[in-house]
């Protein structure tokens, strides 16, 4: 069974778990830590993953994402995502915190990896991504309009974009 630690809006570790299965019930002022890593290669090719069908916001395209176990920290969180969706080892020093949201029920930590993937070393886990493809912020935007990317992410597009990191 997967738990979160718990966190108040200071975002300071209260003495309490979450079973992930109630992650929709966590009380008021209670916060969880969720991570985007978005992963640019030299050619400044954004990586994009799928969603599962069965997932919520089935078949969108996003990056790489997901909250952090209980005892874990944000990098660490971030890291061990990437390994479990694609199967890629990061090194630490290749991944910048760019920045934190608060939002209604988490904190998510923005990270940017700059990095070359091949995609066909790439490992998929199954019931989390179906595809795997690097696209160009012009693509990027023209998927966003065709309502292609996944909802958990537009807000992070508009601001790496209104940042200039992609």
């Amino acid at each position: 069974m997967e738990y979160w630690d718990l966190y108040n809006e200071k975002r300071e570790k209260l003495n309490k778990k979450c079973l992930r299965l109630n992650s929709g019930k966590l009380n008021t002022g209670e916060y969880h830590i969720v991570v985007n890593v978005w992963i640019i290669n030299n050619q400044n090719k954004i990586l994009l993953t799928q969603r599962h069908p069965n997932k919520e916001f089935p078949l969108k395209w996003e990056c790489t994402q997901g909250s952090l176990f209980a005892g874990e920290d944000s990098l660490t969180g971030a890291l061990r995502e990437v390994e479990e969706e694609i199967g890629i080892k990061i090194k630490e020093e290749n991944c910048k915190l760019l920045y934190t949201r608060k939002r209604e029920m988490d904190f998510k930590d923005t990270y940017l990896i700059i990095q070359n993937i091949n995609i066909e070393e790439t490992k998929l886990q199954e019931t989390e991504v179906i595809n795997i493809k690097t696209v160009s912020k012009k693509e990027l935007l023209d998927m966003l309009d065709n309502n292609e990317i996944s909802e958990s992410i537009m807000d992070d597009v508009k601001i790496l974009i209104e940042k200039k990191i992609i």
